[in-house]
């Protein structure tokens, strides 16, 4: 079983970016250019490493490898975004890793990318790059190949010796229960909970009982054996279920138009945990987006528009005006899931206004646009 936070700083240690490792301050696939840059670098390590993993470290400084960190990124459809640009995709993962001095919400992410043992390509044109093209890596670069191509393994050992020094061991896993538990999160309710004798997973939050339920607000969940985050949100509610093989998470979250607010179930998603050692995540949409009066939607999605205007020219707003700013996330989200499809660009417009404005609105966008994203990839 690899430690992933080992796994991510034998890569920074011991290896200059290179043929099966990569490293970014960041990566943005929301919008058309960092999508295509992503799909590259991807193909690229999947052909130049078909027999092992090949990966890519998000949330490190190119120049000096300092840890700086990015959000949590909810991952469970990356897959079918890589499916519908790549032939012969890769099996790809992204997980997102704890490390101590970050601040809270901050993680580590870790691109885990598994060829078919075929060449990848394009499937499609996407910004720059033109259906069909071939990258492999050269060094650090990604390159596009024209010529009669030919897989070839030449990094298995390199690979497999790093995965070997990741190994976890007991210290690693008590280490990793009593800092969740105890330092971490002294705060919130805390648990854990051991599947199959070897995989622990902690949780903690606000706990709070309604009739004969349980939720939990303000939700981290990690399994310590990995060091990876399995969830984390200040904002949204999660009912957590299990039983002796199953560890289950449906998250809830609150939408609706002004002061009207009610709890909708999101996306269920189930860590199944076998007897050789091995697990796997599922995950389902749950999602039934709630629909309103158009005709009020666009008087709402204009009052939005103009809200975000006034902030970008620096004009006052008025008590009334500073109240319905609270709720834009919502209203931008509920727009789009009835129809109004040009309130995603809006909302990336209004994301780097809203974070010089007020970090709670944008927290909460944030978390809007999280959810478009989860709609949008099913």
């Amino acid at each position: 079983m690899i430690n992933k936070r080992l796994l991510v700083k034998n890569l920074l240690a011991h290896n200059d970016e290179n043929s099966f490792y990569d490293k970014k301050r960041f990566i943005s696939i929301g919008e058309k250019e960092g999508k295509a840059k992503f799909l590259k670098h991807v193909c690229a390590l999947a052909n130049s490493n078909p027999k092992n993993n090949s990966f890519i470290v998000v949330g490190v400084e190119d120049e000096d490898n300092k840890i700086v960190g990015v959000d949590f990124f909810d991952d469970s459809k990356i897959q079918n975004l890589v499916n519908a640009y790549l032939n012969n995709p890769p099996i790809i993962s992204y997980e997102n890793i704890p490390f101590p001095h970050l601040s809270e919400g901050k993680v580590v992410g870790l691109v885990t990318i598994k060829s078919t043992g075929k060449v990848c390509s394009l499937r499609k044109n996407i910004w720059k790059y033109y259906g069909g093209a071939v990258f492999f890596r050269e060094g650090s670069i990604s390159l596009p190949k024209v010529f009669d191509i030919e897989l070839v393994d030449i990094n298995s050992e390199k690979v497999t010796t790093i995965e070997q020094h990741a190994r976890n061991n007991i210290e690693l896993t008590l280490d990793g229960v009593i800092d969740f538990i105890n330092n971490r999160h002294a705060d919130l309710t805390s648990d854990y909970k051991v599947f199959k004798e070897q995989f622990v997973v902690c949780w903690a939050g606000h706990k709070k009982k309604v009739k004969d339920n349980t939720y939990y607000s303000r939700v981290d969940i990690e399994l310590i054996n990995e060091q990876v985050k399995l969830f984390y949100s200040t904002l949204d509610e999660v009912s957590i279920h299990y039983d002796d093989a199953i560890f289950s998470i449906l998250e809830y979250v609150q939408l609706g138009l002004g002061k009207e607010q009610k709890y909708y179930p999101l996306e269920e998603v189930s860590i199944v945990f076998m007897d050789n050692g091995s697990y796997r995540i599922d995950s389902e949409l749950v999602f039934d987006p709630p629909q309103f009066d158009r005709k009020a939607l666009f008087h709402i999605y204009n009052s939005n528009n103009a809200l975000v205007r006034k902030i970008e020219n620096n004009i006052r707003l008025t008590p009334a005006e500073k109240t319905d700013l609270h709720y834009l996330p919502d209203s931008y989200l509920i727009c789009y899931l009835n129809g109004f499809e040009e309130a995603k660009e809006q909302m990336e417009h209004a994301s780097p206004i809203l974070k010089q404005w007020d970090r709670k609105v944008h927290q909460s966008l944030k978390l809007a646009q999280r959810i478009l994203r989860k709609v949008r990839y099913n």
